[in-house]
């Protein structure tokens, strides 16, 4: 869902380039110089106004957290809240999940988190979808070899496609949910983004997956 633009969103983004990376062109493995501390490091692809990694960097202090998003008035959003927290564990990062490989070494990343990614209905479309076989191929190279995918869409098409996609690429499911907040093993520790709060309330199912690529 793209966001009206914020006029206030480009000067908010230069004034903190401590908390915010803009398409960076040399930081391929070098992400935990960004962190007061080398800890395990964790990329949410799509943070749209930050309330999932937010709160996921606070309860998890002993890990790194990213939060990429393409959307400059989605992460402005994100930085407003950063800017007030100022998380040591947690750094935004401006720029495309296509990238992926450009943007960050093998093995770099411990585990990456999908939520309530564009559908990208149309079959024309089916390239842009984050669990396309092209995207896979990225996380695979830049995930450590027992890193995973957390996955979440209240979209059953996208969760129907994302199931073959990552079936036929030969990745391994651990957790698999169709009802994941009456899912009391899954649930439990589950951290609802805005969106998945405002679409739950209205009764829509949320998917749930955490899957890995067999090494």
């Amino acid at each position: 869902m793209r966001l009206r633009n914020k006029p206030w969103a480009k000067d908010m983004i230069n004034e903190n380039l401590d908390l915010i990376s803009v398409h960076p062109d040399s930081m391929q493995g070098k992400w935990q110089s960004k962190f007061e501390k080398e800890q395990p490091l964790f990329l949410e692809v799509g943070s749209g106004k930050g309330r999932f990694i937010t709160e996921l960097a606070k309860q998890n202090p002993q890990n790194n957290y990213i939060a990429m998003e393409v959307q400059e008035g989605a992460i402005a959003l994100l930085l407003k809240k950063q800017v007030e927290n100022r998380l040591p564990n947690l750094q935004l990062l401006l720029d495309n999940g296509s990238k992926l490989t450009e943007l960050f070494g093998e093995n770099e990343i411990d585990g990456l988190y999908l939520n309530f990614s564009d559908p990208w209905p149309k079959t024309r479309h089916e390239k842009r979808r984050l669990t396309y076989k092209a995207f896979l191929s990225q996380y695979q190279v830049v995930l450590k070899d027992d890193g995973y995918i957390r996955f979440k869409t209240d979209n059953q098409g996208l969760f129907e496609y994302s199931l073959i996609s990552m079936n036929n690429f030969g990745m391994k499911f651990d957790e698999l949910s169709l009802d994941l907040h009456n899912n009391e093993q899954f649930n439990q520790d589950n951290i609802q983004t805005e969106y998945e709060e405002k679409f739950s309330k209205k009764g829509f199912r949320i998917n749930y997956l955490k899957a890995h690529f067999e090494s």
